[in-house]
């Protein structure tokens, strides 16, 4: 057995998952919660026989039932992260696997922003956690609590390698021309002021996931791959690399998503100040947190919207088609990048359970030779699987995303054994 612990932790919670990269099955996974907000929660599941991962090892489906075997949740004070990873231990004493049995050979820490610094996964010392730290100014919401996660992992597991997995790094591949915005040269070069991407565990590991589906050369491959949940993004890929991605600076740039309004014109916010004397905060929160579907129909899940449009909510059927515009357009755009495509993916909540969503995006792309089988479209099947069809130039997918296991992966990749 090879555990591998893979670590996502936010400002005031932690999940986590003990996978053996043996089999790449899930041992266990859990989640604590509510940190440093008086009474926190605490929820171990341990699997009696492995989970099925997205893909098995060589991208087929593992076709595996799941098959709990506990699933045990606490309520108590949880006052930082640090105690947070204390109970996270007594969760698996008391429920198992046990650790001290077998104790996982490394740690991977999902980070968001790596900057320009991090383009693969790397080795946690002093010094990339000095330089996590200081990139939080580019991801304040995110940094600041993924380095809290590392800092309380280290001293609960001090004797293991600890690795850095960078949501960025996947897109570090991106050419100057694709990641440069058009602002005083200066002033970017001094703010750091460029396209950096988001969602790259995902985008990697559903472009890989494809390709071995598929049994053809990621090499060999264009790709299109939609990583559709409450955050959104759309990443081409050319021979397994990343060369055009939606996000931008931050996660905000790009597809309409649940609550952030994606792409829209600077102006509109200069106009908002000077109008409604909106304060550089007012319109953070307004792009960030009230904008999206939220914005537009009142919801940022697209189930209630979907619901509302069938009861005939014009605001909701207004929404439903600005998002499904933008998805259109970025699909446009990287075909054109990529001078076409071999296969087009779908992923996160939404890419993998919306057939609605899949088929409206595509519907315009039958001059691009993309197909869509309804029948395969709107099957209720899980796992990987085409939703083309056989006439279809262009390959449709549906790939589970499994960000857990690209980062055990990776973790593997750097800590080896």
């Amino acid at each position: 057995m090879t555990p591998v612990l893979v670590i996502n932790s936010g400002s005031s919670s932690f999940k986590y998952q003990l996978i053996d990269m043996d089999s790449e099955a899930i041992l266990a996974s859990g989640l604590v919660e509510r940190i440093g907000e008086g009474l926190g929660a605490a929820e171990h599941t341990v699997y009696a026989r492995p989970e099925p991962t997205a893909t098995g090892a060589a991208g087929e489906p593992s076709g595996m039932a799941t098959f709990l075997d506990a699933k045990r949740t606490r309520e108590l004070p949880i006052p930082d992260h640090t105690a947070g990873f204390g109970v996270m231990l007594d969760a698996f004493a008391a429920g198992g696997p046990s650790l001290e049995a077998n104790p996982p050979i490394a740690v991977g820490h999902r980070v968001v922003h790596g900057g320009a610094r991090f383009f693969e996964p790397t080795l946690i010392t002093p010094l990339v956690e000095i330089n996590i730290d200081e990139l939080g100014v580019l991801a304040p919401l995110h940094n600041p609590a993924n380095l809290a996660g590392i800092r309380a992992a280290r001293q609960a597991f001090p004797d293991v390698p600890h690795v850095a997995v960078f949501d960025t790094a996947f897109h570090q591949t991106l050419a100057p021309a694709a990641y440069t915005y058009a602002i005083d040269d200066a002033l970017a070069a001094s703010h750091r002021i460029r396209r950096y991407g988001f969602h790259g565990t995902s985008h990697k590991f559903v472009s890989e996931a494809a390709a071995a589906f598929l049994g053809r050369p990621l090499a060999e491959l264009k790709q299109i791959v939609f990583h559709l949940g409450n955050g959104a993004s759309v990443t081409a890929v050319d021979g397994g690399r990343s060369v055009d991605t939606s996000m931008g600076f931050t996660p905000l740039e790009g597809l309409v998503m649940g609550t952030r309004s994606g792409d829209i014109d600077p102006a509109v916010l200069f106009h908002l100040a000077r109008r409604e004397g909106m304060t550089i905060d007012d319109l953070d929160d307004l792009l960030n947190k009230r904008s999206g579907m939220l914005g537009l129909a009142g919801s940022n899940d697209l189930r209630d919207i979907r619901a509302a449009v069938e009861r005939g909510d014009p605001r909701a059927q207004l929404a439903f088609e600005v998002y499904v515009h933008r998805l259109r357009s970025y699909a446009g755009a990287y075909l054109a990048q990529l001078g076409g495509a071999d296969v087009i993916s779908f992923t996160a909540g939404v890419g993998e359970n919306a057939p609605l969503v899949r088929a409206r995006a595509l519907e315009t792309l039958g001059f691009a030779g993309v197909e869509i089988d309804r029948a395969r479209n709107e099957s209720p099947d899980r796992g990987i699987r085409v939703i083309s069809t056989d006439a279809s130039k262009v390959t449709v997918l549906v790939v589970p995303t499994d960000e857990e296991l690209e980062i055990a992966r990776q973790t593997l990749g750097v800590a080896g054994r």
